[in-house]
């Protein structure tokens, strides 16, 4: 008896080396992701100017760091944009100001694909070698009401679809809201507000990200990572025993031959 629907998520050309240098650029499902990369040691920038929900304000965060990953990803939130009345560009934050000086509007397919190829484009002349994971966020936005999301949702999947085709060397898609819909399909996924995936969908969605995308040494890496991390994230009763200061002593030690295993993992003790 088959109680699921599992996604099926093609093989990518390239694989996430241990450590790498990876741009997260998005909605707040972009964040989530990102954070969980930080965790596992990889040197990622997530949403570096605030969370980006639609395409165009993808693109000018990609315009405004510096940074030269070796992977982007980019998640897909809406199709809705907010413009300045006054100048007539779209905001990527409205700061609270009044809702009248502000015109809301839906881009299309194809303005998707074009903020999001430029967005690539930039990407490339840094590194020709970067590689771009794009994916639509799961979260649905009630305020549009469901048919509404459900429509931004289909424009921003055909937007993907498009840029793939585009770039196939370089662009990959993850199914991350085809996970939540179709594969966990349930509401014990989502959070009390029943429109944000709760942090097991999270990790689930990770697991599969993680089983697609890493390379095998990179998995090596996380094994050994794993009990490094908990140990460093233990909160004791009395962190000033001699106990604990050894068994500190002795993680930090392990930490530090790890690095010399791996050159560019990042540690930063207190």
């Amino acid at each position: 008896m088959t109680l699921q629907t599992p996604v099926t998520i093609p093989q990518p050309s390239f694989s996430i080396a241990p450590c790498e240098r990876m741009l997260f650029v998005g909605s707040c499902f972009a964040d989530r992701i990102g954070q969980r990369a930080q965790e596992e040691k990889f040197r990622a920038v997530v949403n570096p100017d605030g969370v980006m929900y639609n395409p165009a304000s993808i693109l000018h965060t990609v315009s405004r760091t510096e940074v030269e990953p070796k992977v982007a990803f980019f998640t897909l939130g809406t199709n809705h944009v907010y413009i300045l009345k006054e100048t007539g560009e779209i905001v990527d934050n409205c700061r609270k100001m009044p809702q009248r000086l502000f015109e809301e509007r839906e881009l299309t397919i194809e303005e998707c694909v074009d903020y999001l190829s430029e967005a690539v484009q930039i990407l490339l002349q840094r590194s020709p070698e970067v590689r771009v994971v794009v994916t639509v966020s799961p979260i649905r936005y009630a305020k549009y009401g469901f048919h509404g999301s459900a429509l931004s949702k289909a424009v921003l999947l055909l937007a993907a679809d498009a840029l793939c085709k585009k770039y196939p060397d370089v662009v990959s898609y993850f199914p991350a809201y085809e996970i939540v819909l179709d594969e966990l399909r349930d509401y014990r996924f989502y959070n009390p507000d029943m429109l944000h995936p709760s942090d097991q969908a999270v990790e689930y969605i990770w697991e599969r990200f993680s089983n697609t995308y890493f390379s095998p040494e990179t998995h090596r890496f996380i094994q050994q990572w794993r009990p490094i991390k908990e140990a460093l994230a233990h909160r004791p009763f009395h962190p000033d025993s001699p106990e604990y200061q050894s068994l500190l002593a002795r993680t930090k030690e392990q930490a530090r031959l790890l690095s010399l295993q791996y050159p560019g993992l990042e540690l930063a003790f207190s």
